[in-house]
C-alpha cells in the first residue's frame, strides 16, 4: 500500500493523471504534453489580444478625443447658463439643470416645436421621393442596355457635388427673377407670373425638399442596386416558369429578398436627412419667417446668432437624442435580421 502511494505521488509530480480500475491496478495517463500545448495556445492568444488592442488603440483614442469628449462637453454646456456675457468667465456660469430644455419648448420666443415639425416634414418628404425614384432607377440600371454604364455614372453627379454648391445651384434655379423653374413653368403655361419660391413660406419648403431629393437619389439608387445584384437569377427564372407577372415578381420576390438593403437605405437616409444643415442654410437660412427652420439651423442660430450657447447645445442634444434612438432601432433591426438568417 505504501509503495502504491509512492507511485501515485511520483506520477502526480511528473504531471500525470492516475486512475485506479476495479482490479486495483494503477493506470497512468500522461498529461505533460497537453499542459504544454495549453500554455502555448494561451501565449498565442495573449499575444494576439495585445496586437489587437494596439491596432484598435488609435481608433479608440480618436473616438474619445473627437467624439466622446465633445459630446460630454456639449451635454454639460447645455446644463449651464453660458452666453456671450459669461463665456470667458467660468466662475459666472451657473448650473441650472434642464432649464434650457424646458425653455426650448415653453418659451414664447422659442421655435423648437416648429423646427422639429419642419424637420420631420422635410425628412419624410425627401426620403419618400428619394427612395421611390432611386428604386426605379436601380431597377432600370440592373438591366443591361446600351449606355447603361454611362447614364448610371451620370446620375452620380449630384452626389459628388459639394452640398453648398448644390444649394447655390438650386438657389439660382428657384430665383424669382430669371430662375429656371419660373421660366420653364411660364413657358409651359402652368403659371402666369414668377413665383417667389424662396421668399414665400408656402413654397420655400417645397424648394429645399426638391433640392435635397436631387442630391440624395444617387445614394438610394446605388445601395438598392447593390441589393438587387444579390437576388439569384434562378429565382426569377422559376417565377417566370410558374407564370408570375412583373408586378408579382417585384412584390413577392424582389422586395422581400432585398428587404435588408431597403431598411438600411431608409434608416441611413433618415439620419442623413434629419441633420441636414448646409443645404438649407445656403438656400433659405431657415426663412422666410421660420418656414424652413430645422433643428440644425435653429441650434446654429441660438449659438452663433443669438449667442445663447447653452440653449444651442441643448438643441443639438435634442437632435442627437432623436438620431441616437433611430440608430438603436437600426442596430436592433439588423441584429434581428441576422438571427432570422
Amino acid at each position: 500500500m505504501l509503495a502504491e502511494n509512492k507511485k501515485i505521488s511520483l506520477f502526480k509530480e511528473s504531471g500525470s493523471i492516475v486512475k485506479e480500475i476495479n482490479s486495483g491496478e494503477l493506470v497512468v495517463f500522461p498529461e505533460r504534453e497537453n499542459t504544454d500545448n495549453h500554455h502555448i495556445i494561451r501565449r498565442k492568444l495573449s499575444s494576439q489580444g495585445k496586437m489587437g488592442f494596439l491596432f484598435s488603440l488609435p481608433a479608440f483614442v480618436y473616438m474619445i478625443v473627437f467624439v466622446g469628449y465633445p459630446t460630454v462637453s456639449n451635454f454639460i454646456l447645455s446644463l449651464k447658463n453660458v452666453n456671450v456675457y459669461n463665456f470667458s468667465r467660468p466662475e459666472a456660469q451657473e448650473f441650472i439643470g434642464i432649464s434650457n430644455y424646458i425653455e426650448l419648448f415653453t418659451d414664447a420666443n422659442s421655435v423648437m416645436g416648429t423646427a422639429i415639425g419642419n424637420t420631420l416634414v422635410f425628412t419624410v418628404s425627401s426620403i419618400f421621393f428619394q427612395f421611390i425614384i432611386g428604386f426605379v432607377l436601380a431597377l432600370l440600371f440592373s438591366k443591361k442596355f446600351v449606355g447603361s454604364s454611362f447614364f448610371r455614372g451620370a446620375t452620380m453627379i449630384s452626389w459628388l457635388l459639394p452640398v453648398t454648391v448644390a444649394g447655390l445651384l438650386f438657389k439660382f434655379i428657384f430665383a424669382t427673377s430669371g430662375g429656371i423653374a419660373n421660366q420653364l413653368l411660364m413657358q409651359l403655361h402652368i403659371i402666369n407670373a414668377p413665383v417667389d419660391w424662396l421668399l414665400n413660406g408656402n413654397t420655400a419648403m417645397i424648394a429645399i425638399v426638391v433640392a435635397n431629393i436631387w442630391i440624395g437619389i444617387p445614394f438610394n439608387m446605388m445601395l438598392l442596386l447593390t441589393g438587387l445584384t444579390t437576388v439569384p437569377a434562378d429565382i426569377y427564372e422559376s417565377a417566370k416558369i410558374d407564370g408570375a407577372g412583373k408586378l408579382q415578381t417585384l412584390f413577392m420576390i424582389t422586395i422581400p429578398v432585398i428587404k435588408p438593403a431597403i431598411m438600411s437605405v431608409l434608416t441611413l437616409g433618415f439620419v442623413y436627412t434629419f441633420k441636414v444643415f448646409d443645404l438649407v442654410w445656403v438656400m433659405t437660412k431657415g426663412g422666410p419667417i421660420n418656414a424652413t427652420e430645422l433643428v440644425s439651423t435653429y441650434a446654429y442660430k441660438l449659438s452663433f446668432d443669438q449667442f445663447e450657447f447653452s440653449k444651442g447645445a441643448a438643441s443639438a442634444n435634442i437632435l442627437f437624442l432623436i438620431l441616437f434612438i433611430v440608430g438603436m432601432f437600426y442596430i436592433k433591426l439588423i441584429n434581428s435580421e441576422e438571427e432570422v438568417m
